[in-house]
């Protein structure tokens, strides 16, 4: 056909995925003639099958995690079996081990991957586990009330999650009798569940071939194959997104392949996770990739790979209030829609209040002004002192004590939050209004989900000396 490819794998089984992968670069009119190099002897030889030509084989030194490959070189775009058995190699001596790799229960490894979205793998275990006890199955999650589903999720953030996995799991009862599709493509259409999500549910819990692409395993294909493209980018992305597929659909159907193909994409997690690190500190001695990646070898694991850097977060200054009475504290509700929406939160004001003011926001509560909003500056909450007066016989929120606590910054996506806060203790808590909740202390613990923003003021619920 073209000259040969030389691969260390089974010759059967290597010659039909090279076939394959050349007939389609074939049909994009890619190959050109092979070139050789008459100065090189013949054993320095190797065959790029994306250009079909002859180069110079790579002498870098060898890691010792391929001595099970010792012909290994350098790797070629779109090249994904000459890197797959050396990595599930790997996997097979140092996967992590993680609670909800010890289930093949679709439900399981669902709220798995959406809990993992946006949260390190070390905060998930503890959530994971109360989530299990609580909601065990689809239809548990299904007819969970909100306010208990958003509680189970206090902490984790991106409570939109929370409600979309709720809005998914009623579509499964209704649609799939309880069961989350065994479909790639039914997978896609259920709330909450976009591409790697989907990928990683039909592949590890259905050992279906196909891919579940996320940053990690952008960053490590970005510098084994020495890419450029900025990762950030929807085009880098679906371009990995396709060339896996591609190879996967090929190679985990083969009746040679044994592995799982779930267990192919978590050992690109893994790698990505564990060793193939961001931010330029791979520990590529331990990468079973070593001697075939182009970035190691061109030394530009710091440059790669390339991603656009993101605008910088909007600061905004706000002051929180811990109003008590000494058995309850007020909350209000955030609207249903926007930052934190339907949770509960402390009141809150955006600019740094000093004392004076403080006080007068307070008094100032009961007042219809923007309150259950969570909105405005803080010259939009102080009224005259008649309103004043009128909102304190109404509420009777009138303070008898005050105290400065510490400064706390919390980050959101887009959003950095640098707060300052008062302890007030009030005379006593008597009438709800304006969107204002009395709440027994203990409820504050178990009942309502109040976002981690305000866990540093939260914390001084019991035992503070104002009290």
């Amino acid at each position: 056909m073209i000259g040969r490819y030389e691969h260390d794998g089974k010759t059967n089984f290597t010659c039909i995925l090279s076939c394959q992968y050349l007939l389609s670069i074939l049909s994009n009119g890619k190959i050109s003639s092979m070139k050789t190099n008459k100065n090189l002897p013949k054993s320095e030889y190797k065959t790029d099958i994306t250009s079909g030509k002859r180069i110079a084989a790579d002498l870098h030194p060898r890691s010792p995690l391929e001595d099970s490959h010792p012909q290994a070189s350098l790797a070629h775009p779109h090249n994904w079996q000459q890197l797959a058995p050396p990595l599930l190699d790997w996997y097979a001596q140092n996967a992590r081990s993680l609670p909800w790799r010890e289930t093949k229960d679709p439900y399981r490894i669902w709220v798995s991957e959406i809990m993992l979205q946006q949260t390190r793998v070390e905060a998930v275990k503890g959530y994971y586990a109360h989530f299990m006890n609580e909601l065990p199955d689809v239809a548990a999650l299904a007819s969970c009330p909100e306010d208990r589903l958003l509680k189970l999720w206090e902490g984790l953030g991106y409570y939109s999650r929370a409600r979309n996995l709720k809005k998914a799991a009623k579509q499964i009862m209704d649609s799939y009798d309880g069961k989350l599709p065994a479909d790639h493509a039914a997978l896609l259409k259920l709330p909450g569940i976009g591409p790697y999500t989907a990928g990683a549910i039909a592949s590890i819990a259905f050992s279906l071939p196909v891919p579940a692409v996320d940053g990690n395993v952008l960053r490590v294909r970005a510098r084994v194959f020495g890419d450029d493209g900025d990762i950030a980018e929807q085009s880098v992305k679906k371009t990995a997104e396709e060339e896996l597929r591609a190879f996967m659909l090929t190679y985990f159907t083969c009746k040679q392949t044994q592995m799982n193909p779930g267990a192919f994409n978590q050992a690109l997690m893994d790698l990505g996770a564990t060793v193939c690190l961001p931010n330029g500190t791979p520990d590529c001695n331990a990468c079973p990739w070593q001697s075939m990646c182009i970035a190691y070898q061109e030394e530009r694991t710091i440059e790669l790979p390339v991603k656009k850097k993101k605008a910088p977060r909007r600061i905004e200054k706000r002051t929180v209030f811990l109003i008590m009475d000494g058995d309850r504290v007020v909350l209000r509700k955030r609207p249903a829609k926007g930052l934190l929406a339907g949770l509960y939160e402390l009141p809150n004001v955006t600019g740094h209040l000093d004392e004076k003011e403080a006080l007068t926001y307070v008094r100032s509560l009961s007042e219809s002004s923007d309150v259950s909003k969570g909105i405005g500056t803080a010259s939009d909450r102080f009224a005259d002192n008649a309103s004043v007066q009128n909102s304190t016989e109404n509420t009777g929120l009138q303070p008898l004590r005050i105290q400065k606590l510490e400064p706390a910054k919390h980050i959101f996506t887009h959003i950095e939050w640098h707060m300052t806060g008062y302890l007030i203790r009030v005379d006593s808590l008597t009438s709800e209004s304006s969107g204002l909740l009395f709440a027994e202390q203990e409820d504050v613990k178990e009942r309502y989900s109040i976002p981690s923003a305000f866990d540093a003021y939260i914390g001084h619920i019991k035992g503070s000396s104002i009290l």
